[in-house]
This record gives C-alpha cells, structure tokens and sequence, in this order.
C-alpha cells in the first residue's frame, strides 16, 4: 500500500506540530498544514491529501463547516477537544469519516484510525460514539420512518458507531454475510450508497435521494 498522504489542520501550533510528529514517526507522510479552516479547504483542494485531520474550533472558518468542503477531495478525521454532542452529529453530517476526542486516543489509536477510514470503516472515540447513540436514541421512531426491522435498526445503530461488519457479526453473532446482506438492505431503505452517508440519514444530517456526505469507499 502507498505511504498515506496527510494534511492536518489545527490553530494550536503545538498540538498541530504534535500530530505531525506522530504521523511522521509512523511512516506517513504529512503533505500539508493549515492553522484555520478556510486555508484548509483552500489547501485541500489543491493538494487533494488521502486524509485530513481536522480540529473543529478555529479562527475564519470552524472545522464542521470546512469538513463539508473538504470531505469532496480527502477522507476527513476530526480530531479535536470538543465532544458535545451537536457538534459530532454535525460533523459526521458533513462529511466527517471520523471523530477523535483529545485524551481518549493513544498514538498507536491515531495511526489505526488512519488507516481504518482509508479502509472504509468510521475510527471513533468513546465520546464521540456515545454523542452519536444518544442522538440516535432521542428519535425512537427512525427504525419506523425507514421501515427497517429490529434487527436492521440494531445492525444500524452499529454502524452509525463506526463499527465493521466484522465487528458487528461478532457483538451481533451473526455470519458476517448475514451482516453485508442487511447493510445491503439499510443502504436501500436509506436510499444511500456510503456508509457515510447512512450515519448522515440515520441521525437526521442527510436529506433523501442520496444527498448524504460524500465518502470514497462505497463497500456497504
């Protein structure tokens, strides 16, 4: 596999010059930084990195918003201390392939999240798992407004916290077909083709007909 190209972005010069650090002494290869969120969609599109990661407070322009726009050339991670949330649903709405809270991940944390988004699956912290089941558990009747069955809605609710089919097939014990077969079925239902896109719908940041985030890796 190519040396992943990143490009981080973060006002804080010192915890930007952290990451960078990491990454680096793990082999990636860091193409880019920005301090703000407008140079970063300006430098994103130029450079068209394979993943950002991304901080959500910053001057100009915040990281929800730059995720919308730089989600249609990179794989976005956020990676930030901010954990409400309003503002995980947000970001994952727009595009967001990711979200790691500061404190809650390891060095070797960062690096699997890299590599997990490139792969198709959504890296997320504890906190930002728990933002995320607490949206989906505020609307009881999104199993029915989808018309998805109990099982499909839990196999759902699984995804929309960023875990694999392989993942999901051992919590659910199910056959790990049997998991594809109803990710296949939700991506109808859903009327998406991503599974980011998916989470974009399953907790309300998507319109229908397909209008979710954009994602590179369209395995259901």
């Amino acid at each position: 596999m190519d040396v992943p190209r990143i490009m981080v972005v973060d006002d804080n010069p010192v915890v930007r010059s952290g990451l960078v650090s990491l990454l680096e002494a793990a082999g990636m290869r860091v193409v880019g930084e920005a301090g703000d969120g407008a140079s970063a969609v300006r430098l994103a599109e130029q450079i068209t990195p394979d993943v950002v990661l991304l901080d959500v407070r910053m001057p100009q322009l915040d990281g929800v918003a730059a995720a919308r726009a730089i989600a249609e050339h990179a794989l976005v991670i956020m990676v930030t201390y901010t954990d409400q949330p309003e503002v995980v649903r947000d970001a994952i709405g727009n595009g967001a392939a990711g979200y790691l809270v500061h404190g809650t991940f390891t060095a070797d944390d960062l690096i699997t999240a890299v590599h997990d988004a490139l792969n198709g699956t959504n890296p997320l912290s504890p906190p930002a798992v728990s933002a995320l089941m607490s949206t989906v558990r505020r609307a009881p009747s999104r199993r029915t407004r989808f018309g998805l069955s109990t099982r499909e809605a839990e196999v759902m609710d699984l995804v929309a916290a960023g875990r694999s089919n392989s993942e999901i097939a051992r919590q659910l014990v199910l056959a790990e077909k049997t998991v594809k077969n109803h990710v296949n079925h939700i991506f109808g239902k859903l009327d998406v083709t991503t599974r980011a896109a998916a989470i974009a719908r399953w907790i309300g940041t998507a319109q229908p007909g397909g209008l979710g985030p954009q994602a590179h890796d369209r395995r259901p």
